[in-house]
């Protein structure tokens, strides 16, 4: 396996974008884990704070966590996602529609 030195149009990624990938992973899990612990702690926090039946109590720390867990998949998927549209040129020979 060879790497790929410099800044020759090899197909390669330069340092830079690599350090834009790099910080776009980690704002996207970031952000996806804040997001996901907020939602899991209004869910799920009634029934750690207070003494609920267990049945609710069950009910609501699951339903909790399984939407944390989705709303954290969703969210790192959907910044990725984003960001690599964005990050994609444009086609040579055509313009933009915002120019």
């Amino acid at each position: 396996m060879t790497e790929h030195g410099g800044t020759g149009s090899g197909g390669g990624r330069g340092q830079a974008e690599r350090d834009a990938i790099t910080v776009e992973i980690g704002y996207a899990l970031c952000s996806a884990a804040f997001a996901a612990a907020v939602v899991f702690g209004a869910v799920a926090g009634p029934a750690l704070l207070f003494a609920l039946p267990g049945a609710v109590e069950t009910v609501l720390v699951r339903g909790g966590g399984v939407l944390a867990g989705v709303l954290f998949a969703v969210r790192t998927v959907s910044v990725l996602v984003r960001f690599r549209r964005a990050a994609q040129p444009s086609q040579p020979g055509r313009t933009s529609p915002d120019s």
